[in-house]
Order: structure tokens, then C-alpha cells, then sequence
């Protein structure tokens, strides 16, 4: 496994949408995501720290306009915080090592799921496709994505 940490210098090459929603805490318009209706296999890893977060096999349509994953693909890469902006209270989500804002966890998924919804911004992530996990040091999480038929 890789050593994630924050890099400096990709954070410096995000684009802005990027930079806004995994530095400054935003989220991006509901719908607009290039993750929302990826179908591939593969993992989902932070854009600024590359350690692992989703698996394609946990992603689902929820239909709030945003990915949603029912758990993490490792617990450790996701830190929760408690968030009562927006006159609410809700579970913000960020990774771990990069400290990027990811998106928020909500208790209504799938409940033979394990009844969470993880409200994922795609502008916070990188996709890594299942044939590309080897090469990029993810060779590891292989068991973690279903095989497409």
C-alpha cells in the first residue's frame, strides 16, 4: 500500500471547481458530477492524496444528484465531522491524510446495506479503473470491485 499525504502541488493544480470543493468546503450543483453515472469498475481515490476511499462495487443511485457509496472501501481514509452550517446538522466527511472535503454521510441508504449514504462531490475524486489498480499501487482493493459481465 502507498503513503498518502497532501500534496501541495497538486492542490495548486486543481481546477477551480476542484480546488473550492475539497479546500474551501463546497459541493458541487446536484447533477453536474462527472462520477454520478459512472457504471465502470474501479476504485475512487482522493484527488489530492490518492489513498483509496469507494469501490464501484459499493456505489449506487440514490438519486440525490450526487455519487453515493454505502461504506468506504477502508475506514481509515475517511475522517467524520460534525457540521451544523447550513442552519443543520449533518456528518461531514474528508479524507483522512489529504484533509480534502469530500461530500457528507447520511443514515438513509440502503438498509441490507447497511443503511448509510455516503454524498459524495466527484470533483473530490479520481476514478482508477479496475485494469489500471495493478500499476497504480492499488493492487490490493482488487477484491473490493466486482468483475463487470
Amino acid at each position: 500500500m502507498g503513503q498518502y499525504q497532501r500534496s501541495e502541488d497538486i492542490i495548486a493544480n486543481l481546477s477551480e471547481e476542484q480546488f473550492w470543493v475539497t479546500q474551501q468546503n463546497g459541493t458541487e450543483r446536484p447533477g453536474s458530477g462527472a462520477y454520478l453515472h459512472n457504471k465502470a469498475a474501479g476504485i475512487y481515490v482522493d484527488i489530492v492524496s490518492g489513498e483509496p476511499l469507494f469501490a464501484s462495487s459499493d456505489k449506487y443511485e440514490s438519486g440525490c444528484g450526487w455519487p453515493s457509496f454505502t461504506k468506504p472501501i477502508e475506514t481509515t481514509h475517511i475522517t467524520e465531522l460534525s457540521d451544523s452550517s447550513h442552519g443543520m446538522i449533518r456528518t461531514e466527511v474528508r479524507s483522512t491524510h489529504g484533509d480534502s472535503h469530500l461530500g457528507h454521510v447520511f443514515p438513509d441508504g440502503p438498509m441490507d446495506r447497511g443503511g448509510l449514504r455516503y454524498c459524495i462531490n466527484s470533483a473530490a475524486l479520481r476514478f482508477v479503473p479496475k485494469a489500471d489498480m495493478v500499476e497504480e499501487g492499488y493492487g490490493a482493493y482488487l477484491d473490493q470491485v466486482e468483475d463487470l459481465v
